[in-house]
């Protein structure tokens, strides 16, 4: 029953850090950090394919910094590669980005306004994670799970309440 109890803590802690991250990169402050999962392998070996990269906006990007740029929108996923080359159009800085995998940079080039943000860190694997949780199936389970996880636990915690009350009582006799 210990591990059972110290498993749902370290589960709940970690389901508690997952909704902290969501929440924060969903919030639209300016210079807000987010947090975006990485579906490709173009970038293996530095960013796995399934990873959780956090991302947070920068004044100036230099060649080799890793950014995600692009749209964010049901259709279109943004992409995370390194800065292969920096030019100079009109006075703009002009991006050209490549995966660490692929062998060609990109064809389009990135303007600054497209960049959501420099790559900070990433966790492998827990991209999964969370594309799993925001559909409709994973939610329900990190609702049900912790919740019935607490439920039995409540109801186990009464039931050894009650046992002890009865072993305490008096016996009375029926004379």
């Amino acid at each position: 029953m210990k591990f059972l109890k110290v498993s749902y803590y370290i589960f709940l802690g970690f389901l508690t850090l997952i909704a902290l991250l969501l929440i924060i990169s969903i919030v639209p402050i300016t210079g807000n950090y987010k947090i975006m999962t990485v579906l490709s392998g173009s970038m293996e070996p530095t960013i796995k394919t399934g990873a959780v990269v956090v991302v947070k906006p920068e004044a100036d990007y230099k060649i080799g910094d890793i950014i995600t740029f692009g749209l964010n929108t049901k259709t279109q996923t943004p992409i995370t590669h390194r800065i292969h080359d920096i030019k100079v159009v009109g006075g703009n800085a002009v991006y050209i980005t490549k995966g660490d995998a692929n062998n060609a940079p990109d064809v389009k080039e990135i303007q600054k306004s497209d960049i959501i943000g420099k790559v900070l860190f990433s966790i492998p694997y827990l991209g999964y994670l969370v594309n799993f949780i925001k559909r409709p199936i994973g939610f329900m389970l990190i609702i049900i799970v912790p919740a019935g996880i607490v439920i039995y636990d409540e109801i186990r915690k009464i039931y050894a309440e009650v046992k002890k009350r009865k072993k305490s009582e008096p016996k009375q006799n029926d004379n």
